[in-house]
C-alpha cells in the first residue's frame, strides 16, 4: 500500500478541505502517515494570507523534498493559485493545483498520463462557480464542515477573493444531507466554516439563517460552532435563535480588522466601529457568558500612532474574551499594497505583542468571570501528563484526569477551580 501525507497551512477551511482530500486517498487503498515520515506523495496544501504563511510553504516543500526526493510532491491551494510559476521554479515539485482543482487531486495523481500535460494546473478562480462541499474526519469529536467558498468583499488587505473566487455555497438541502453524513459518524459537534459563512445561500435565495434553523433539528449533532461571521452579517434574528436553540453554542468570532472608522474605511470594511459595538453588546447582553472573539490587523497603512491608541482604546471598551491578532503583511494581489502612510516592521510587530498583551488580559478576565459557571463539556480523546480536555459550550477549556470512558461524552460541570498559572478549569 502506498503512503500520502498532508501539510496543511492557514484556515480552518484549509484542514477541513485536506481532510476531506486524505479521506479520498485512504479509501483508494493508500495509508495516511505523518508528514514527517517516508510516503509516496506529499501534498502541501497552501495559504497566502501572509508572507509568512508563503514561507512555510516553501519550507515544507524542501521538508517534503527531503524525506523521499523520489516522491510525488503536489501542491496546492491559494498560494498555488497566486503564485503557480514561482512554485513550477522549485526544483522537485510535481503537481501545482489552484483552488478551482485541487479536490481533483487523486484523479491527477492516479492518472499520470492521462493528465501528463496538465500537471500544473490554475483556473481563473473568478470564473468558477461550482461549489465543492468537504469537511475534516481526523477529529473523534469533532468536525469542520464547509458550508461556503470565495468571497466578494474584496477588501484593500485581501488576496484571497483572488485566491478563491467570488462568494459562493450550496443549497440548504444539500448542506443538511452532508451534516447528517456527519452525525452517522459520531461527530458530537459541528463547527461551520467557509471564506465568508454569512453570505450563505445568497445566489440561491438563501441564507445563513435558514441554514442554521434547518441544522439544527439534526438531533444526532449535539452542538454546533459558527466559526467567523462578518459583523454586518450577524443579524439580531440570528443571534436570538443561538441564544435559544438546542445545539448552537455561545460563541461568536466576528473580525473587527481595525478600531478606527478612518481605518475601516481604508480597508473597504462594510460597517464602521459603532456597528461592530452594537453587535458585540447584543450578544453580551443576551448571553453574559458568550465567548466573543475578533480578529484585529496591526500595522496597516495609515495606522498612526493616534489610531493605533484609538484602536486599544476600543477593544478595551468591549466585552471580548480573545483576539485573534494579525501582522499586516502586504499582498502582491492586494490594493493597499500601493498605498501610502506605510507602518515600518518593527513597529508593526511591537503593537502586536501589544494587542496579544490586551488579548490575554481579557481572555483572563472571562475565565474569572466565568468562575462557577455550570458547563457543558465536550471531551476530547488526547492524553497529557495524565489529563484529559474538552471545551465547554462556551469555549472554556477544561481538564481533568484522563478516563477514557469520557472520550467524545459530554457532561455538565461547574468550573471553580481555574489553573493558577494556565489558561484552564480543573475538575476534580
Amino acid at each position: 500500500m502506498k503512503k500520502v501525507a498532508f501539510h496543511t497551512l492557514g484556515c480552518k477551511l484549509n484542514f477541513a478541505e485536506s481532510s476531506d482530500l486524505a479521506h479520498k486517498f485512504v479509501q483508494n487503498n493508500y495509508i495516511q502517515v505523518d508528514f514527517k515520515e517516508i510516503a509516496d506523495v506529499y501534498v502541501i496544501n497552501t495559504c497566502t494570507v501572509t508572507q509568512v504563511a508563503e514561507k512555510k510553504c516553501r519550507t515544507a516543500i524542501r521538508q517534503a523534498i527531503s524525506h523521499n526526493p523520489d516522491a510525488i510532491i503536489a501542491v496546492i491551494g491559494c498560494f498555488a493559485q497566486l503564485q503557480s510559476e514561482e512554485i513550477a521554479k522549485i526544483e522537485g515539485v510535481d503537481i501545482i493545483l489552484g483552488n478551482a482543482d485541487k479536490h481533483k487531486l487523486f484523479e491527477y495523481i492516479s492518472n499520470k498520463e492521462a493528465f501528463a500535460d496538465h500537471w500544473n494546473h490554475v483556473e481563473d478562480i473568478s470564473k468558477v462557480s461550482e461549489f465543492v462541499p468537504s469537511y475534516s474526519f481526523s477529529d473523534r469529536t469533532r468536525c469542520f464542515l464547509k458550508i461556503q467558498d470565495g468571497c466578494d468583499y474584496f477588501c484593500t488587505y485581501c488576496a484571497i477573493p483572488y485566491a478563491r473566487g467570488r462568494s459562493r455555497s450550496e443549497t440548504i438541502e444539500n448542506t443538511i444531507s452532508k451534516a447528517k453524513e456527519l452525525a452517522t459518524g459520531g461527530k458530537k459537534e459541528v463547527v461551520l466554516t467557509g471564506v465568508n459563512i454569512g453570505d450563505f445561500g445568497k445566489h440561491q435565495g438563501e441564507n445563513f439563517f435558514g441554514l442554521i434553523k434547518e441544522l439544527d433539528k439534526i438531533q444526532e449533532i449535539k452542538r454546533y460552532r459558527i466559526s467567523s461571521i462578518e459583523p454586518n452579517l450577524i443579524t439580531n434574528e440570528i443571534i436570538d435563535f443561538v441564544n435559544t436553540s438546542r445545539a448552537f453554542q455561545p460563541h461568536f468570532h466576528i473580525p473587527l480588522q481595525a478600531g478606527t472608522d478612518f481605518l475601516l474605511e481604508r480597508m473597504k470594511r462594510k460597517y464602521n466601529r459603532e456597528l461592530f459595538a452594537d453587535r458585540i453588546n447584543y450578544i453580551n447582553n443576551a448571553m453574559p457568558n458568550a465567548f466573543l472573539a475578533a480578529d484585529i490587523i496591526v500595522g496597516f497603512p495609515g495606522e498612526t500612532e493616534y489610531e493605533f491608541n484609538s484602536t486599544i482604546d476600543f477593544i478595551s471598551s468591549l466585552p471580548l474574551a480573545a483576539l485573534h491578532v494579525f501582522t499586516y503583511s502586504e499582498r502582491p494581489d492586494s490594493l493597499a499594497k500601493d498605498f501610502d502612510g506605510k507602518v515600518p516592521m518593527n513597529i508593526r510587530k511591537q503593537r502586536s505583542l501589544i494587542l496579544q498583551q490586551l488579548s490575554n488580559l481579557k481572555k483572563k478576565a472571562f475565565y474569572e468571570k466565568n468562575i462557577g459557571y455550570n458547563a457543558s463539556v465536550l471531551w476530547e480523546g488526547d492524553e497529557e501528563k495524565g489529563l484529559m480536555f474538552g471545551f465547554s459550550d462556551n469555549y472554556i477549556r477544561v481538564a481533568r484526569k484522563y478516563d477514557a470512558k469520557y472520550i467524545n461524552q459530554i457532561t455538565k460541570e461547574i468550573l471553580t477551580n481555574l489553573h493558577p498559572t494556565k489558561e484552564y478549569f480543573v475538575i476534580e
